[in-house]
């Protein structure tokens, strides 16, 4: 097999890594204005994209045609770009080209977030409260107005994911300025302006899934994520397994996330998620019980950012996996045919260049990394892409790495630990980063007993912006 890469950062290299650990050839692509990202080196062969920014990257017939020009096999997507795209993973297939990621058909079905909520509902899961179809004003407005005294509203785009064309409302006078807002937002993002809405379930837990599938129709799960530490609904911090969570909740969850898999004939790595609500927001029929009640809000049909922490708590290589998956091997030849159970625990904290105030507003950063020395050490792992030199643009992701601190005890605690340590000793200079933001959330009491929900940052962003320590606070 010889794999093109079709993304770029920090996923790109990760990728790579896995590839020449598995002795494939790999090939990264990348527009001019891109062609100092580290991956660009880390390929065996890389290929100039046309174009600049964001849209060389979902330039498709680019990137099928730089594929098709190197000799290669196979595609790797990476997440966000074009990984959830279903005419690219056809027209991978029309070129002969093997689409490391699931079928079109289930691309589609879930990049379509009311369909995905109408196919759980007929796998016997629980779904939030909504509507399931792309909505006008008028139907926004009138679902709000039906919601009990008190209750909030989501607007969410029907395409894509990470927070973009998603809003909440909380007043009624809010609903046509919060809609026009996510239809703008998501039709820049994704080409669609496509919306739907269901019922904000508040300080709810945000779990999630991982599953592999192959293609006889096997699947297996590598237990859930704790996903809750978010900021304006883009995660920030992932912990696996989910601390403080009910043993018989965390169950019925792992459950309801394989039976909707195997429904779909999932193929492929794919991450199922949930929300945990005590007070009982899953619709009519759902899973309310003393651990609380979950429904389904979405599947994303890729790898995840937070892969990490799953891998290093189950022990198994995710990215290899969905190389070998493609290449044909099934769930028994990957071993994962067994029962299996985590090991310890581990958190992942997202550093991105971007400042935080001490009033708790963010400001993304730019320039030139003058130091870049990632943390390492027992049970540290730092995915990243960052150098000395690299000259770093806002037209990008403003990820820059992915600190994970792993630890075998089965005390949280320790982990965190590990990882607050591994965030101290990160040194960046040049840009701004939240490393010491991180470091405010993983030092707070409510995160450290697992009291968390998807409002926590929100709720206390002054106190932790607060707590950041002032030496690594840089002024943009």
């Amino acid at each position: 097999m010889k794999l093109l890469v079709a993304n770029r950062g920090e996923i790109a290299v990760r990728i790579m890594r896995g590839a020449a650990e598995m002795g494939v050839a790999t090939v990264a692509v990348a527009p001019r204005d891109d062609a100092g990202s580290l991956h660009t080196g880390k390929a065996d062969e890389c290929v100039a994209l046309p174009g600049a920014g964001a849209a060389a990257y979902l330039d498709i017939e680019a990137v099928v045609a730089a594929a098709v020009e190197t000799g290669c096999d196979a595609v790797h997507p990476g997440y966000g770009f074009l990984a959830e795209n279903a005419a690219f993973a056809e027209r991978c297939a029309d070129a002969g080209l093997v689409f490391v990621g699931p079928r079109a058909g289930t691309l589609r079905l879930f990049g379509d977030k009311a369909r995905a909520r109408a196919a759980a509902v007929e796998a016997g899961v629980p779904v939030v409260r909504g509507i399931d179809r792309a909505v006008a004003l008028d139907e926004a407005r009138a679902f709000f107005d039906a919601l009990p005294e008190g209750r909030a509203m989501m607007v969410k785009a029907l395409a894509g994911g990470g927070g973009r064309g998603s809003r909440m409302v909380e007043r009624a006078g809010d609903v046509a300025d919060a809609f026009e807002r996510c239809r703008a937002e998501a039709q820049a993002a994704f080409g669609d302006g496509g919306l739907y809405v269901e019922e904000f379930v508040g300080r709810a837990r945000h779990v999630e899934v991982q599953i592999l599938g192959d293609a006889d129709g096997a699947v297996a799960h590598l237990g859930e994520r704790e996903c809750s530490v978010q900021r304006r609904f883009q995660k920030i911090v992932e912990v696996a397994p989910a601390p403080a969570l009910d043993d018989g909740l965390r169950g019925r969850i792992v459950d309801a996330a394989v039976r909707f898999a195997a429904r779909v004939g999932y193929r492929s790595a794919g991450t199922f998620e949930f929300l945990v609500d005590a007070d009982g927001a899953a619709s009519e029929g759902g899973a309310a019980s003393a651990g609380g009640a979950y429904a389904f809000i979405e599947a994303n049909a890729r790898l995840q950012v937070e892969h990490t922490v799953t891998e290093e708590v189950w022990g198994v290589d995710i990215v290899k996996a969905q190389l070998r998956l493609a290449q044909g091997a099934t769930i028994a030849d990957l071993g994962l045919d067994a029962p299996r159970e985590p090991r310890g625990h581990a958190v992942q904290a997202r550093v991105c260049m971007e400042a935080v105030r001490p009033d708790g507003a963010i400001l993304p950063t730019s320039g030139t990394l003058a130091a870049y020395e990632a943390p390492s050490g027992p049970g540290v792992r730092t995915d990243g892409f960052g150098y000395a030199g690299y000259e770093t643009s806002l037209g990008y992701d403003s990820l820059l790495a992915k600190v994970v601190g792993h630890s075998p005890s089965a005390d949280f605690g320790d982990a965190v630990a590990r990882t607050a340590r591994a965030l101290a000793e990160f040194r960046v200079e040049g840009v701004g980063t939240n490393l010491a933001f991180l470091q405010a959330i993983l030092a707070h009491p409510d995160f450290l007993a697992g009291r968390v929900h998807t409002r926590f940052v929100d709720e206390n962003i002054a106190e932790l912006a607060a707590a950041q320590a002032p030496r690594a606070f840089v002024t943009p």
